[in-house]
């Protein structure tokens, strides 16, 4: 006799989806740890290794995938009882996160504040 987890639905912001799945930024297997990271949060875990990014929104948090190939990045929140918003995906050029992906992210995270807003 088995269980059902109950998993969270993940919205999609921006062009995370297009990014996540574009080889030119992750590559697969950091692709399929992303997913894997993903799941976990689905499921109303931690993943793996991640960072508080409230500077973003509150409760954003970022997955951070280090391998051989890169430093891969998710930023997501999953405090809202819907879904998981997954803001922003990338590969990191740098040793801390750029303005320009903070940015990306925070207007994300205000989009779907705002859209949530309206309900």
């Amino acid at each position: 006799m088995g269980f059902k987890m109950h998993l969270k639905p993940i919205h999609w912001r921006g062009s995370a989806l297009r990014d996540i799945k574009d080889d030119n930024i992750f590559t697969p297997n950091a692709r399929k740890q992303a997913g894997h990271q993903l799941c976990l949060v689905q499921a109303g875990l931690e993943p793996n290794d991640w960072k508080s990014f409230d500077g973003v929104g509150a409760g954003t948090k970022e997955i951070r995938i280090n391998l051989n190939d890169g430093c891969f990045r998710v930023m997501y929140v999953a405090k809202f009882p819907e879904a998981v918003y997954v803001l922003h995906c990338f590969k990191k050029k740098t040793a801390s996160t750029s303005q320009h992906d903070k940015d990306i992210a925070t207007a994300r995270y205000k989009a779907v504040v705002h859209e949530r807003s309206k309900t």
